[in-house]
């Protein structure tokens, strides 16, 4: 599986993105999909994720209620919506791919696509 992530860009604080991760494949809908994001000098950290049988998903507590993943896999293609983002969310954003349920954990996810960059400007 190879995944693109896309859709960042520089955005004033209190403003939306959406992030795009287009994977390719044929079994993309047996995939867990899972969004993280690394800002300068941390480590990564985890943002959401979505199963892949109903879609369920769970967020980490620093987005839950203003990011909200979806999938579409009749395009092969998870999303991050980013509303009322905040300086704190400026960081490189990654997806990323499991066989199964989602995960938490970075480590539990076998594929990974190239980070966008989110800057959020105070």
């Amino acid at each position: 599986v190879q995944l693109q992530a896309s859709g960042g860009g520089l955005v004033q604080a209190g403003g939306s993105l959406m992030l795009s991760c287009a994977a390719s494949g044929r079994t993309f809908s047996r995939y867990g999909m899972g969004w993280f994001r690394q800002a300068p000098g941390k480590e990564r950290e985890f943002v959401g994720t979505i199963g892949w049988s109903i879609g369920s998903t769970y967020y980490a507590d620093s987005v839950k209620g203003r990011f909200t993943i979806s999938r579409d896999n009749a395009k092969n293609t998870v999303y991050l919506q980013m509303n009322s983002l905040k300086p704190e969310d400026t960081a490189v954003y990654y997806c990323a791919a499991r066989t199964g349920l989602g995960a938490q954990h970075a480590a539990a996810y076998d594929y990974w696509g190239r980070g966008t960059q989110v800057t959020v400007s105070s």
